[in-house]
Parts: C-alpha cells; sequence; structure tokens
C-alpha cells in the first residue's frame, strides 16, 4: 500500500496534516474545529474514528483547536511534551471560560490532563505509533516547548518545520532526511512592517528570533536543508495579511533554480482547502 499525505489546511487559523500507511493513520496538529476537520478529513475519504493518534507541535490554537472535540470523545491518543501538555491544557481551560463553554470552564487543570489519553515525550526522543517511527527536535518559536516532527515510514520520511523565528542547525540536520518536507514562509517582511492591522509589538514578535520565517528566510532555510532525496517541498503557515502565495511562490522558486533543484516539486499550502493527495 501507497503513504498517503494531505495537508488539511496551513495557515494562521488553523493547521493540520494527514499521513496514512498500511497500518497507521495519524494528524500533526489539529487545529481547526472538529466540524471543519470531519469536514476536511470527509474531502479525501477519511474520518477521525480511524485516526491512530495526534501528534501536536506546540500549544498555540491554530494548531490545537480541535482536540477536545476529537481526542476527548474519540479517545484518540495526542502525542506531545510536557510543556505543550501543560500549554494545551492552559489553553483550552482559558478558552472555555472565556466562552462560557459548560464542558469544562470550572474544572481544574488536574481534572483537564484527564479528559486527554495523552503520551508524553521528551523533546529529542523517538517513538513508534504502529509502522511508522516519529523523530522530534527542538524548535525556536514563542510556546512552551515547541517541537517539529520527522516521521518515518518504511519508504519516505515527512519533516515537519512551521512556527520557527529563525532556522537552527538542529532543524537543518533533523530534517534533511526528508523526502517530503513542510516548510513555513509566514510572511513578505515588507508587507508586514505596512501592515495597518498589526500592532507594532506584534510585527516585533513576528519578526523575533521565535517569531516566524519570512519568505526569504524560508528560501535560505531551504539551501540549507534540500538534499537530492528531497521530492516535495511544501510552503505552509502563510499569513493571510502580510503575505501572499504568489509571492512566496515566487522567492522560493528563485532560490530552487539558483541551487539547481529541478528536482523539488513546489506546492502552497492554503488556508481554506485540503491541498492534493500526495501518493507514494
Amino acid at each position: 500500500m501507497s503513504v498517503k499525505f494531505t495537508i488539511l489546511g496551513s495557515g494562521s487559523s488553523g493547521n493540520c496534516a494527514y499521513v496514512e500507511t498500511a497500518e497507521t493513520r495519524v494528524l500533526i496538529d489539529a487545529g481547526f474545529s472538529p466540524r471543519q476537520l470531519r469536514q476536511r478529513l470527509a474531502t479525501i475519504g477519511r474520518a477521525p474514528e480511524n485516526l491512530s493518534a495526534i501528534l501536536i507541535t506546540h500549544e498555540h490554537s491554530d494548531h490545537i483547536a480541535g482536540l477536545p472535540g476529537l481526542a476527548d470523545k474519540l479517545q484518540i491518543p495526542v502525542y506531545c511534551n510536557r510543556g505543550t501538555q501543560d500549554g494545551t491544557v492552559w489553553a483550552l481551560k482559558s478558552r472555555w471560560a472565556s466562552k462560557k463553554a459548560p464542558m469544562l470552564e470550572l474544572e481544574g487543570t488536574a481534572e483537564l490532563k484527564k479528559k486527554l489519553d495523552w503520551r508524553l515525550f521528551n523533546t529529542g526522543a523517538s517513538f513508534e505509533i504502529g509502522d511508522i517511527s516519529v523523530d522530534t527536535f527542538s524548535i525556536p518559536h514563542d510556546a512552551q516547548d515547541p517541537v517539529g516532527y520527522l516521521v518515518r515510514t518504511r519508504t519516505v520520511n515527512f519533516g515537519f518545520a512551521t512556527d520557527l523565528g529563525h532556522m537552527t542547525k538542529l532543524v537543518v540536520e533533523r530534517t534533511r532526511a526528508a523526502h517530503v518536507l513542510v516548510l513555513e514562509s509566514n510572511h513578505d517582511v515588507k508587507l508586514l512592517q505596512e501592515c495597518p492591522h498589526r500592532p507594532w509589538s506584534l510585527k516585533q514578535r513576528i519578526l523575533g528570533r521565535h517569531g516566524h520565517l519570512s519568505n526569504e528566510a524560508a528560501a535560505d532555510a531551504a539551501e540549507q536543508i534540500i538534499t537530492t532525496e528531497l521530492k516535495h517541498l511544501y510552503l505552509g503557515h502563510l499569513s493571510s495579511q502580510c503575505n501572499k502565495p504568489e509571492i512566496a511562490r515566487r522567492v522560493m522558486h528563485d532560490r530552487l533554480l539558483k541551487m539547481g533543484a529541478a528536482h523539488v516539486a513546489l506546492q502552497i499550502a492554503a488556508q481554506d482547502v485540503p491541498a492534493a493527495t500526495l501518493e507514494l
């Protein structure tokens, strides 16, 4: 059976990707509502009831919004480190309390932790889920203990490096084994600086070393990561206000040409619709 990969959506309002092997079906992040996640899985003929696990990169809402409605209700194992668990519990509790949701607003942190089937790992560790293995590595972002993943199947490796303020040697080292890479290309620096909807403090955060990669920074990162083994590069987490798909594509395309990396298929992950499923 071929390995299947679908980015169900990627951007500032929600992030989720799907990997399927003969034995295992996992989500990387669950940043849409449970209803949206179910609808997006349905577009590829899949349902959340058949998921083996959900891997969480960090606790920001665009990566965890759908956790309670899926992982709690269906008892899907949630893989993350302790920092992300603590941050996720706090974020969900605060969110429900602010919305006066009856389900969890009055429960303490300890009770919230009992709601989900947590499978905790130490950052840098590797573990197995069915017939896949997962390598974890630290990334520089303003969250509790954010991680990237290298998901290894028997035939193909998937790298995930989004939500990072700068590229580190560790991230380069871990993602160079990828055949398929999801790399952040969050913003165009000029569009961000001129954006009237972002306060200066937020702009500084995004531009900081624990913020998000610009298009140019993503191209610089790709130049360090890309090997002859990388076949598919997805640009993800594009800002809807401070970037444009055509700008992100042009910057990366020009860099790939300069590198002589014609073997790499470049795609832009969209926020509103799933990408075409990749079968390998």
